[in-house]
């Protein structure tokens, strides 16, 4: 086992640098230049030759003028800055936004524990109504309750997402006004303690979390149905039954054991969007979270802040992969990922 791990880990810092210098070439042949976005201000007061020398040395300072490769190994921090310091991914620096005016840590911090807060409510919520409901369906297979889950599923599946949004917007913000459209907390209120703060928190992104937990269901359901009913018709499930073995052990303990082996997958990727937020879902609701914060950096041409947000996704995309690979080792014993 620690053999394929360290096997792994050296794919995944290959796929890593990979990745990486695709992104990052990716960006720069966008035709946009930092040093003129900055100057630009000042373009009216200056004479053109004051103008292009300052242009000039303000492209030296930011290493504008070095080639692709050179930049590239400055900011992942393999080789020195301008500055003759090394400060780089590899150092925890992800470089300074140009629209917000400040390091890029320093703007992810807030977004991503909104992200987090919201996503990590939703998934439970999912997995709570998700697996009982598509175990239960697999279970009884062709009742009426299975066929009425079946129709609400695929309407689900096959609603897109912002139209989810804006019906659940018109019944429980308009007509019932039972929740605030958008936002993560009451603006201009004083929290006299943190209970308050969370129980604010909490009520404004309960609508955001139904929307997401609903939008989740059709999909999540239909998948634990089929692999229960797959798992159901397998001939150890008839020899167990034949045996005597208790209904509730056949099904929670031999079926569902032998289901969770294709399900894990889905069940691992959601917990891994808690990370990587929802764009629509964020933008809909101004949300403060890591996918508005990103749809904010390419519209802006933020590209520091974009590539330090892409390359997060990249690293817990590649460690995704890792835990959902020594996961199916734990369903599964008859699965071995030590070679």
């Amino acid at each position: 086992m620690g053999k394929y791990i360290l096997k792994r880990l050296g794919y995944m810092v290959i796929v890593f640098g990979v990745v990486s210098l695709l992104m990052y070439s990716l960006y720069n042949l966008i035709p946009t230049d930092p040093a003129r976005a900055q100057l630009e201000p000042m373009k009216s007061t200056l004479k053109p030759a004051e103008y292009e020398q300052m242009y000039q040395e303000l492209r030296s300072q930011m290493g504008l003028d070095a080639p692709l490769l050179v930049r590239y190994a400055r900011w992942m921090g393999i080789v020195k800055d301008v500055d003759g310091t090394y400060s780089g991914l590899l150092q925890g620096e992800f470089g300074y936004s140009s629209f917000f005016k400040k390091d890029v840590v320093q703007v992810i911090v807030e977004p991503m524990k909104n992200t987090i807060f919201i996503n990590i409510f939703s998934t439970i919520l999912a997995l709570a109504i998700t697996i009982p409901l598509g175990i239960y369906c697999a279970v009884h297979k062709k009742s009426k309750f299975d066929s009425a889950v079946q129709v609400v599923t695929i309407l689900g599946y096959s609603i897109p997402t912002y139209i989810i949004a804006l019906i659940f917007i018109f019944f429980f913000c308009v007509v019932w006004q039972i929740f605030p459209i958008m936002g993560t907390k009451t603006a201009g209120m004083v929290y006299e303690n943190g209970w308050q703060e969370f129980t604010d928190k909490l009520y404004h992104i309960a609508l955001p979390v139904i929307v997401m937990t609903f939008g989740s269901l059709g999909g999540m359901t239909r998948y634990v149905r089929a692999a229960m009913i797959d798992s159901l018709g397998m001939d150890y499930i008839r020899t167990a039954r034949a045996k005597g073995v208790k209904e509730r052990i056949v099904i929670y303990s031999h079926a569902w054991r032998n289901a969770l082996l294709p399900v894990i997958t889905s069940i691992i990727g959601w917990f891994l969007s808690i990370f990587s937020g929802s764009v629509v879902i964020e933008n809909t609701f101004s949300l403060n979270g890591m996918g508005k914060l990103y749809w904010q950096g390419l519209n802006n041409f933020d590209f520091e802040l974009v590539l330090a947000i892409q390359m997060f996704y990249t690293v817990v995309s590649l460690i995704g992969m890792l835990i959902m690979d020594l996961s199916y080792g734990l369903v599964d014993p008859r699965v071995r990922v030590d070679k």
